[in-house]
């Protein structure tokens, strides 16, 4: 089969034929039709993500959709010809969605919704997951409470205000000039992050408060923006790059609380793994619902495009999730 297989970091990519996968004790072997392409993605493929422990030679892709072919021994819920989504792979030593078939732990997967695409499938699975952890799992978020997002028109700020809104709460969302027109088609109020100081912010629209939940994805001075947003007493601050050097000072003087998000860890230690699968079936209610949609980017990617998709998610210009048509074109 083909595939995009990595064999030293920072080599360029591209497609090698290599051996189909069989599915194992507890795998699902799925024919991948599209596979959404993430900034970890590309830090992986150049070297510079330490914390997913790639093992190369490595087929690359962590999202993926597709149809499952065949089933190994001790796997309930799937059968030859469901349509699955999931974030199966292209970390440790786990195979990735750059192939034209995968065998997957099929504690992973879930039936994909039944009013997406593949493509739109594609786009979902690590967004989905890690917003779903901050929010759900660690926050528990609930109705009528303020949410601000930090990113909310990139892959895991989108999902956020989406899982936020469909669970009562009223949503915020930063973003720079050219984002905030689609912050606010889903349904959150925008904020330009440019031009409004995070005093300005909170005062206008907690009344100087604080937001209950604070969904960081960018890391970094915006994770001290974060702890300097949080309500007294019962802010939360959740973030997904919560990795460098920071004051919890701002944090403590409100007497607000922190949570970190590893969403690879499942994946990385075998632990956890059926949570995974049971946000995506989560998740995929739903979508099926109208509650959450996927922004995608208009381009069209085969495997064949691999590197121009992944330097068009580096240089950070997409308008949407970029996702590579593996197999099929849906």
């Amino acid at each position: 089969m083909r595939a995009v297989v990595l064999r030293e970091f920072g080599d360029e990519l591209k497609v090698s034929e290599i051996d189909k996968p069989v599915a194992g004790p507890g795998q699902v072997l799925v024919r991948v039709a599209a596979s959404g392409v993430n900034p970890l993605d590309t830090k992986i493929q150049a070297g510079k993500a330490a914390h997913a422990k790639t093992r190369l030679p490595a087929v690359l892709g962590l999202d993926l959709a597709g149809t499952v072919q065949a089933v190994g021994t001790g796997v309930a819920g799937f059968q030859p010809g469901d349509e699955v989504y999931g974030l199966t792979g292209g970390v440790g030593d786990l195979p990735g969605s750059l192939a034209e078939y995968t065998a997957v732990d099929a504690r992973l997967l879930a039936l994909k919704p039944k009013s997406l695409t593949m493509r739109q499938a594609a786009a979902l699975p690590l967004a989905v997951i890690t917003a779903w952890e901050g929010l759900v799992d660690r926050a528990a978020v609930k109705a009528g409470q303020q949410v601000l997002v930090h990113g909310g028109a990139g892959g895991v700020g989108s999902a956020a205000v989406q899982i936020a809104r469909a669970r009562g709460a009223q949503v915020y969302a930063t973003g720079s000039p050219r984002s905030l027109e689609a912050i606010e088609a889903l349904g959150a109020t925008p904020i330009d992050y440019t031009s409004v100081p995070v005093e300005q912010y909170v005062r206008q629209h907690t009344g100087g408060e604080g937001f209950d939940i604070i969904v960081d994805t960018v890391g970094g001075a915006t994770l001290d923006a974060s702890f300097a947003a949080a309500r007294t007493y019962t802010g939360h601050v959740v973030s997904a790059l919560g990795w460098g050097t920071h004051s919890l000072a701002p944090l403590s003087f409100r007497a607000a609380t922190y949570s970190g998000i590893f969403t690879l860890l499942p994946m990385l230690t075998g632990r956890g793994r059926e949570h995974h699968g049971q946000i995506l079936r989560e998740v995929a209610a739903l979508a099926d619902a109208g509650a959450l949609v996927p922004l995608l980017d208009p381009r069209r990617f085969t495997l064949d495009d691999v590197t121009e998709a992944h330097a068009a998610v580096a240089a950070g210009t997409t308008a949407g999730k970029i996702v590579l048509d593996v197999t099929d074109h849906a």
